[in-house]
C-alpha cells in the first residue's frame, strides 16, 4: 500500500509539474504574442499618424471664409440655368455647393451692388449701352441670396486677364464663398477674347490669373481660387497643364472629361481622370470630376471608382435637380412638384419672367401638354393660371396666384406694366421724281387674289367652305397670268 501510494504521488506531482510548465510556456507565449502585436499597432499607428502627418502637409489650406471641395456633390455653372432661381432649387433638394453661371469681368465692373428691398436679394446692376431717358431700367448682372447661399456659392469667373480678373473679383468677393476660373467652357460666346477652354491653349495666361487671384484675393477676403478644365488631346499635355495649376495655390480643379471639340450629347471619357486625380493630390489640390454625371448615388460611385473628391451635375440637374437627393431620401421627384417649387423661388427672388420660362422648359417633360403653354404668358400671374398652379398654397396660406400678382407689380409687368411709349409718326412716304418709293423703303405688301377669303375659310374650320376659297384663288390666279400668245405679242 505504501508503494502505490508513493507511485500514486510521484504520477500526481509529474502532472502538475508538467501542467505548470506548460501554462508557464503558454503564458509566456501569450505575453509574446501581445508583445507583438502591441508593437505592430504601434507600428501601425505611427505609420497612420505619419501618412496623416504628410497629408495634412500636402492639403491646400482653405481660407476662412472658403469651402472645401472634399466630398461635395455640386452644380455645375450653367448659362441661363444657373440663375439665383435653379441655386435655390438644387440647394432645396440637397446640392452641397452651387456655382453661379460663368460672368465675364468687364460685365462686373462698374457695377453698383445693392440689397433689393422687395426681395432682400443682393444685386449687382449697371445700366445697359442704349439708354431711353426715365424709361431704362438698370440690367441685373448678378443676383444672391444671401441667406440660403451663404457658405454654398462659387463665382465663376470669365477672364482673359489677370488684371481685370482681380479688378472685378474685388467687387463681389465679399458676398461669395469661392472663385472659380472658366477654362472649359467651349461656346463661342466665352472663347471670344481668348477665355474659356480657349485658356487651355495659352497655359502662360491661365497660370497668371490663378497666380493673380491667389496673390491679392484670397488673402484679402479669405476665399480660396479654383479653375474648371477640360481634357486636352493626349494624358501627357493633359498633365503637364495640371502640374502647373496645381502648383499656384488654388484650393480645387474641376476637370470636365470631355475634349474641348466634343459636345454634351457625346459619352464623356474618363481614361484620363485617375491621373488628373493623383497629380491633383500630389499637391494637395481637391479634384473634382465633371461629365455625365447623373445623380448624388451615381456621383458616389464614380468618386469611389476614380478617386475623386467630388462631383459636378449639370445637365441632369438643369432637368430636374431633385438628382442631389440620394435614393434614400426619395431619388427623383416628379416634375410638376419641382415646377412648384421653382415657381415659388422664381417669385421670390424676383426672377425675370424670360428666363423663368426658359428654365420651365428644361424642368417641364417634353411631351407633356404644359410646354405648349409656356410660349403665350408674359408675367407671372398668367405664367401660375395656364401652368395650373393659380390656387397652389404657398408660405402662410398664400396661395401662388397672390405671390405672382405681388411680384408681377414689382417687376411692373403684366397688368402693372407702365403704359407703351407712343412711336413717333412717320411723315409721308417719299417718292423720287420716277414717282416710285425712295430708296432703302420697303414695298408694301398686297395680298395675293383670294387671300383673305382662303384665310377666313382656314380660320372658320369649314372643309366645303375651304374647297371653295382654294377653287376660287386657283381661277383668280389663272385669269390674272397672261396667256403666252399676249406675251409674246407683248415683247
Amino acid at each position: 500500500m505504501q508503494w502505490f501510494a508513493r507511485r500514486l504521488f510521484r504520477a500526481a506531482s509529474a502532472v502538475m509539474t508538467t501542467n505548470a510548465i506548460a501554462t508557464e510556456e503558454l503564458v509566456s507565449g501569450a505575453k509574446s504574442a501581445t508583445a507583438t502585436m502591441a508593437s505592430a499597432m504601434a507600428a501601425v499607428t505611427t505609420a497612420e499618424g505619419a501618412g496623416a502627418a504628410v497629408n495634412a502637409r500636402k492639403r491646400v489650406p482653405i481660407p476662412p471664409r472658403g469651402v472645401d471641395y472634399r466630398g461635395k456633390v455640386v452644380l455645375a455653372p450653367m448659362v441661363r440655368s444657373g440663375e439665383l432661381p435653379m441655386r435655390l432649387l438644387s440647394l432645396h433638394y440637397g446640392a452641397d455647393l452651387v456655382w453661379g453661371p460663368e460672368t465675364v469681368d468687364r460685365s462686373m465692373i462698374g457695377t453698383t451692388r445693392r440689397i433689393n428691398p422687395h426681395t432682400n436679394m443682393i444685386e449687382y446692376s449697371r445700366m445697359p449701352t442704349n439708354v431711353v431717358p426715365h424709361v431704362t431700367k438698370e440690367s441685373i448682372i448678378y443676383r444672391i441670396d444671401p441667406v440660403r447661399e451663404a457658405g454654398k456659392l462659387v463665382f465663376q469667373i470669365g477672364t482673359a486677364d489677370p488684371d481685370l480678373a482681380v479688378q472685378a473679383a474685388k467687387i463681389f468677393a465679399a458676398d461669395v464663398y469661392g472663385i472659380d476660373v472658366n477654362a472649359g467652357c467651349p461656346k463661342p460666346f466665352s472663347t471670344h477674347g481668348g477665355m474659356g477652354a480657349a485658356l487651355l491653349r495659352t497655359p502662360d495666361k491661365l497660370v497668371a490669373i490663378l497666380e493673380a487671384l491667389v496673390r491679392d484675393i484670397s488673402p484679402v477676403f479669405g476665399i480660396g481660387i479654383s479653375v474648371k478644365i477640360r481634357l486636352l488631346e493626349t494624358a501627357a499635355e493633359t498633365e503637364a497643364l495640371v502640374r502647373r495649376l496645381v502648383a499656384t495655390g488654388i484650393t480645387g480643379l474641376t476637370v470636365h472629361c470631355r475634349t474641348t471639340p466634343m459636345r454634351p450629347r457625346e459619352t464623356a471619357i474618363r481614361g484620363q481622370l485617375k491621373m488628373i486625380r493623383e497629380v491633383c493630390h500630389e499637391a494637395g489640390v481637391a479634384c473634382v470630376m465633371n461629365g455625365d454625371v447623373e445623380s448624388r448615388d451615381h456621383a458616389a460611385v464614380l468618386m469611389e471608382e476614380y478617386g475623386t473628391d467630388g462631383a459636378m451635375i449639370a445637365t441632369s440637374a438643369e432637368k430636374n435637380p431633385s438628382c442631389f437627393r440620394t435614393s434614400q431620401d426619395g431619388g427623383l421627384e416628379n416634375w410638376k412638384e419641382v415646377v412648384k417649387h421653382y415657381l415659388k423661388f422664381a417669385m421670390e427672388v424676383g426672377n425675370k419672367v424670360g428666363n423663368t420660362k426658359y428654365s420651365l422648359g428644361m424642368l417641364i417633360e417634353g411631351k407633356a401638354p404644359e410646354m405648349r403653354l409656356l410660349s403665350p404668358p408674359k408675367c407671372y400671374t398668367d405664367l401660375v393660371k395656364a401652368l395650373g398652379y393659380a390656387d397652389t398654397v404657398v408660405d402662410e396660406g398664400i396661395t401662388m396666384l397672390e405671390m405672382a400678382r405681388k411680384t408681377d407689380q414689382i417687376l411692373e409687368v403684366g397688368e402693372f406694366a407702365p403704359p407703351p411709349i407712343p412711336k413717333a409718326k412717320k411723315g409721308k412716304q417719299q417718292q423720287n421724281h420716277n414717282g416710285t418709293q425712295a430708296q432703302g423703303q420697303k414695298r408694301k405688301r398686297t395680298p395675293s387674289p383670294g387671300a383673305n377669303a382662303k384665310v377666313a375659310a382656314m380660320k372658320s374650320g369649314d372643309k366645303e367652305a375651304i374647297s371653295e376659297a382654294l377653287r376660287q384663288a386657283e381661277e383668280t390666279t389663272a385669269a390674272a397670268i397672261p396667256p403666252p400668245a399676249a406675251a409674246t405679242a407683248a415683247v
